[in-house]
């Protein structure tokens, strides 16, 4: 019975992962929209995107309280996220106008199969390889359906 159950166990633990993961950069999304609607410098890090540890005092540009804590700090339900912003300079007249989000598993087909990314048009593109996603634009991957 144990080797009829710990494989699917496994598996749905890695299926959760994923779910988790999509769900996660949905929600960098939208804090990346949030973040440059709200001050004006375009989008912006992961780290700025993040609450701190011990809650938020006051949102500000360099801490603006959008995302949690574990999600702000890289690693979630056994991914890694990064997301950096790029096309600018993150001011006021020059402002970040693209940025690129990843979701890669801390171990491939053990903590999740796929990869992800997605980018300032919030499409989510899925790598089924696992494979760290390169530049989300450019990647030719397939939109996640």
């Amino acid at each position: 019975i144990a080797a009829i159950a710990i494989p699917n166990l496994l598996r749905s633990k890695m299926a959760a992962n994923e779910a988790s993961a999509v769900g996660s950069i949905r929600t960098i999304n939208t804090a990346q929209v949030t973040y440059s609607n709200t001050y004006g410098t375009g989008y912006t890090t992961l780290g700025q995107l993040s609450t701190p540890a011990a809650g938020c005092a006051g949102a500000t540009a360099a801490l603006s309280c959008l995302i949690d804590s574990n999600l702000g700090g890289g690693t979630k339900s056994g991914y890694n996220f990064t997301s950096v912003a790029a096309g600018g300079a993150g001011l006021v007249t020059n402002p970040f106008t693209t940025f690129n989000t990843s979701a890669n598993p801390v171990v491939i087909d053990q903590t999740g199969h796929s990869s992800f990314c997605a980018d300032e048009s919030g499409v989510i593109r899925r790598n089924t390889a696992g494979v760290a996603n390169p530049n989300c634009v450019t990647s030719g991957l397939p939109p996640l359906q």
